[in-house]
């Protein structure tokens, strides 16, 4: 099982793949610029070349950067969707130097233009960006569908991925937290949950998974996010997503409030009972 957690990036990628150990991770997610900027610091191959070395010797699954949540490609301001290009490109360049992993970002909010222009916008950004060539598959997340938030069905996703020029290079991230509070039922019905996106948008689409608590109530909109066991979903509930017979290569990510400590213990608590599931 790949189980994993958001690392901070400071100290650069080697620290983040030795911090990931030592919470018992074998993957993890990072943002590799300001998440709430877009300032990224100098690209350093070497460090990430320690990094590529210390995963093949740990046996990581792949890993998730993440792109900043001010990126957005169906802004109505031609500054921000350009800005939102520059972006992903440059993070893309950055990943060939760990081939094989994965990029997800926020597919936007279309801001009054409409859910067809939306898409139609965000998909003209991939087509512009991506590369048959590149090595890192681009991943849309599923979102909670606040406002004109666009991803809070899965209709919403392959309505973008039928327009995507390299479909192979493009999937999706699925967030339980998100899709609780977009009104899926991932507590009751998670087989039916993965049953509608396999027809909607294909299991073989799906690459990683946020594992989030939620703080609200299916269906709320809300999207936030809570430690393990300690939202409305429940530990049972995520236990049932990361050890569902479909899902055993992907990797599963936290982003729950919490410092690597509190990562680490529920990795640990995560894979106890998955283990004693498995017995």
């Amino acid at each position: 099982m790949y189980l994993g957690a958001h690392l901070s990036s400071a100290g650069g990628f080697e620290k983040m793949g030795k911090t990931a150990l030592k919470i018992g991770a074998n993957t993890f997610q990072c943002f590799v610029r300001n998440p709430r900027g877009a300032r990224a610091k100098a690209t350093d191959p070497a460090d990430l070349e320690r990094l590529r070395q210390l995963m093949a010797e740990n046996a990581f699954g792949p890993i998730v950067a993440h792109a900043p949540y001010i990126m957005n490609p169906c802004s109505r301001d031609d500054g921000i969707r350009r800005l939102a290009e520059r972006m992903m490109g440059e993070d893309l360049a950055l990943l060939e130097y760990l081939p094989g992993n994965y990029y997800n970002f926020h597919p936007g909010s279309h801001v009054g233009q409409g859910l067809e222009e939306g898409c139609r916008l965000i998909a003209g950004m991939l087509n512009w960006v991506i590369r048959p060539e590149q090595q890192t598959i681009v991943l849309l997340e599923t979102m909670a569908g606040k406002g004109s938030e666009i991803g809070g069905r899965f209709e919403e996703l392959r309505m973008i991925l039928d327009q995507v020029v390299c479909p192979e290079k493009v999937g999706v991230c699925m967030d339980t937290c998100h899709m609780s509070d977009g009104g899926y039922d991932v507590i009751g019905d998670w087989d039916g949950v993965l049953t509608e996106f396999d027809r909607v948008v294909g299991l073989h689409r799906l690459h990683a998974i946020h594992i989030n608590d939620s703080l609200n109530p299916p269906g709320s909109r809300k999207d936030r996010h809570a430690r393990i066991g300690e939202g409305t979903l429940g530990t049972e509930t995520i236990l049932r997503v990361i050890t569902h017979p479909a899902l055993r290569q992907l990797p599963f990510l936290l982003e729950t409030p919490t410092d690597d400590a509190g990562h680490g213990e529920e990795i640990a608590l995560l894979r106890a009972l998955a283990a004693q599931r498995r017995d």
